[in-house]
């Protein structure tokens, strides 16, 4: 459901102000086809699926998600020992599985062993459910055989320092699936990660894909135009905790021309004033909240458009 700001869009003659500042660089500038990804529509990522009702990156978590108007399945990348790109968010199974370890110190078919459900159930008793025990860890290929062409993928690398060619394999799955911008609509797959040397890889195999650039503030979030500058380089947006930014923030990056989506969003108030704010989308385990904090934005622009 696409969903409007009450800003207009960016001119023109800013996107072709920013190209001409960053003109001395070599690398070409995502900015050259932001018109492809709409920036006035506001993004519900469902943050490792429905995270808050379901086991994080299960296939129930990702589906429950897609139920609840998410708009981008997020999909956070580890690498077992034998190369295989599989939906995990930490470097161990400790967390999530009843399995100790480091995920790269596992083959494939030594990870699918593992259950990836029951500690779901037995923190959150109110909404367990015997299909979750037993779960699998599910491959990045299973996540896209499960959903198709037809749902949209927010893909993080993460700790991609410790997983040699993790970008290369990344992209001969999306390949695979012709899910590259060469094949379905730019932004039907975007690449985030912290990692700025792993985003330039993926911007140097395929320069067409939209990065974001995820920031770590362990203070009250601020940024220089030369920040922004340099990010607008090789990526179309920006994602930190919502909790270090402002206002005055969410403005400054949005009229260097970069998306911001904001993590990790559950309580509705937040949700509406980070919407106030006017950033363009963010990540929440509860897609279902946000969905409803959504559609009562929507309503309030179209009572100040029919008062107008």
């Amino acid at each position: 459901m696409k969903r409007i700001f009450k800003a207009t869009v960016l001119s023109l003659s800013l996107l072709l102000f920013l190209s001409t500042i960053t003109g001395n660089t070599t690398l070409a500038s995502p900015q050259d086809n932001q018109s492809e990804i709409d920036s006035n529509e506001r993004l519900n990522v469902a943050h490792r699926g429905a995270s808050g009702h379901a086991p994080e990156h299960t296939i129930p978590s990702y589906e429950l998600g897609d139920q609840m108007n998410g708009d981008y399945i997020e999909i956070d990348l580890q690498m077992t020992k034998d190369g295989v790109l599989v939906a995990m968010h930490d470097e161990t199974v400790d967390r999530t599985t009843d399995g100790t370890g480091l995920v790269k110190d596992y083959t494939l078919e030594e990870l699918k062993k593992l259950d990836a459900g029951s500690w779901f159930n037995e923190e959150n008793p109110e909404k367990a459910k015997p299909s979750y025990e037993g779960l699998e860890v599910p491959t990045l290929e299973e996540v896209i055989q499960t959903f198709g062409k037809d749902k949209r993928y927010y893909i993080e690398t993460k700790s991609p320092e410790v997983y040699p060619g993790m970008e290369k394999e990344l992209l001969r799955v999306l390949e695979k699936y012709e899910l590259t911008p060469e094949n379905e609509e730019r932004g039907t797959v975007l690449i985030q990660s912290f990692s700025k040397a792993s985003l330039l890889k993926m911007h140097d195999l395929a320069p067409n894909m939209p990065l974001v650039q995820l920031i770590h503030y362990v203070t009250p979030a601020t940024i220089t135009n030369q920040e922004l500058q340099e990010i607008n380089r090789y990526a179309v947006g920006v994602g930190m905790s919502y909790n270090q930014i402002d206002q005055e923030y969410v403005e400054k990056v949005r009229e260097s021309g970069l998306l911001i989506h904001p993590y990790t969003v559950n309580e509705k108030e937040d949700m509406k004033r980070l919407l106030d704010w006017g950033v363009t989308g963010m990540f929440t385990n509860y897609p279902d909240r946000l969905d409803d904090v959504m559609d009562d934005f929507e309503d309030e622009d179209e009572n100040e458009e029919d008062e107008d």
